[in-house]
């Protein structure tokens, strides 16, 4: 009976062990995914991170870069515990798994809590930011930001084109008579901002607000669903953790 015991409990045991490896290696994929939508989000997606007053969206994406890469790690470390039966590696794995679970639910929290903050911050400070930072010296990416904005989306000004009336620039001489940036324009040539009829700019089409709203809403649901996501993953290799050291903990006794 008792050598019946053993058997039984070694087969769990290897049953554990594959179980816990074959999570591994797709915990491993989740990982890298996490991390290329972390650096997406930073790289291709950033355009825009200096028109906003707060750095929840750079934070979130840093988190998931961060998470990302210790996921990678952590799954190697994992098969390696896993296959070596090493119960002080598997403690070290299920708190890199803790680790990495709350670094995303703050993640997926941070996506959803800006979400909801967006609009209200757009409209108190986007007006100012285009029209007291564009083409004003140490504001280059101020003003990248807003050109490629206004051309990406057709838009002009943040509300409508004439917020363009409130700006320094155009009310400089630096402006040379331009009513509105040259990116306003549906066709832009240098100079093409002196005149704002609507055939020539993108008078009617609405501002920038709603439109960059929309545009940063969709990537917080992208972040916040990627993080809470494999986080609830993680939960089962959490669980398939203490199995294994549990049994292993009976074997060795």
């Amino acid at each position: 009976m008792g050598e019946f015991n053993e058997k039984k409990a070694t087969c769990g045991t290897v049953c554990l062990k594959y179980l816990l490896f074959t999570y591994n290696c797709c915990f491993w994929l989740a990982g890298l995914a996490v991390m290329a939508v972390g650096i997406w989000t930073l790289v291709l997606k950033s355009d825009y991170i200096s028109l906003l007053a707060s750095n929840t969206y750079l934070a979130t994406a840093y988190i998931l870069v961060v998470a990302g890469g210790v996921v990678m790690v952590t799954g190697v470390l994992g098969c390696c515990a896993t296959f070596k039966e090493r119960r002080n590696l598997l403690r070290l794995y299920f708190i890199l798994l803790l680790i990495i679970f709350l670094l995303e639910i703050i993640a997926g929290i941070l996506a959803y809590v800006y979400y909801q903050q967006l609009n209200t911050e757009l409209k108190e400070n986007l007006k100012d930011t285009m029209t007291k930072k564009y083409h004003q010296s140490g504001h280059k990416g101020v003003t990248n930001a807003v050109d490629k904005l206004q051309q990406e989306f057709h838009c002009c000004g943040s509300n409508n084109s004439q917020d363009w009336r409130d700006s320094e620039w155009i009310r400089s001489g630096e402006a040379e008579n331009r009513v509105v940036p040259d990116s306003c324009c549906k066709t832009v040539v240098p100079g093409c901002g002196r005149r704002d009829h609507a055939s020539n700019i993108y008078k009617v089409e609405g501002g920038c607000i709603s439109k960059l709203e929309t545009f940063i809403q969709e990537h917080l649901r992208v972040i916040g669903a990627v993080g809470i996501g494999i986080a609830c993953v993680q939960v089962f290799g959490m669980i398939f953790t203490c199995c294994l050291y549990r049994s292993l903990k009976l074997e060795h006794y």
